[in-house]
């Protein structure tokens, strides 16, 4: 679906431009519904498409050699999938897949290369995500590999609900299990910490943030050193 006119784009890189540059996107632009588990990309394959995401979550999946998957980074509102190709790499070593129903907007490789040759404004937003996603990666691989599960849980949790409305969300043990990598016992016990904490309330399928404050207490330093890198890198 072709963006019209009078439409006001969501995502944070986008609505930051002035009107000249999203007039020069705007036709390029594809609106897509996504659903949980969709794959936009999938890994090693040429990047032709740039997802700029308006509501929901994309994750970042690394393949690994035994087949399992694990998550490396995700993005919502205020980024863009496969960003690095708009910088000039031809192939995403990582699958790019839909971690929960939402919208982007959906735009080829090389219109987005071409209008931030036109626009330090558009360059710079997406040079400065492209930061930010690569801290954000290099953290939770130090993150998985130095840190409990509990630890690693309440982290995650803490980045989904910042890219999320409201403090429900829609998770799985099983899309829990696939995003930190670990097993599916493994998240249930994590889960029921926090739960008997006080700081989360989950039950099939649903969980709820009941508190915030206690769950960042609960979290490993993970993940303020990242939130405050995103701040940094986009005020």
């Amino acid at each position: 679906m072709a963006i019209p006119a009078q439409l006001k784009v969501r995502n944070t890189i986008l609505a930051r431009l002035p009107a000249r540059d999203i007039v020069a996107l705007r036709s390029r632009i594809e609106r897509v519904s996504i659903r949980t588990g969709d794959i936009l990309q999938a890994a090693g394959e040429p990047a032709r498409s740039i997802f700029f995401v308006e509501s929901g979550i994309i994750s970042l999946l690394a393949p690994l050699q035994e087949g399992g998957r694990i998550e490396i980074g995700h993005v919502g509102r205020e980024g863009a999938a496969g960003v690095h190709a708009a910088l000039g790499a031809e192939t995403l070593t990582s699958e790019v897949m839909a971690q929960s129903d939402g919208v982007v907007l959906r735009v080829k490789v090389a219109s987005v290369r071409s209008v931030m040759e036109r626009s330090r404004l558009f360059r710079h937003g997406v040079v400065s995500f492209a930061n930010c996603l690569h801290a954000q990666v290099a953290q939770t691989a130090a993150c998985n590999g130095t840190h409990d599960v509990v630890k690693r849980l309440a982290r995650w949790l803490l980045m989904v609900h910042d890219r999320t409305d409201g403090d429900t969300l829609t998770l799985t043990h099983e899309l829990i299990s696939l995003m930190l990598g670990v097993t599916r016992p493994g998240v249930t016990i994590a889960a029921g910490t926090l739960q008997k904490a006080g700081l989360i309330q989950y039950s099939r399928g649903s969980l709820t943030i009941v508190d915030r404050d206690g769950l960042e207490q609960a979290s490993c330093e993970c993940y303020g050193i990242v939130a405050e890198y995103y701040a940094s890198e986009t005020s």
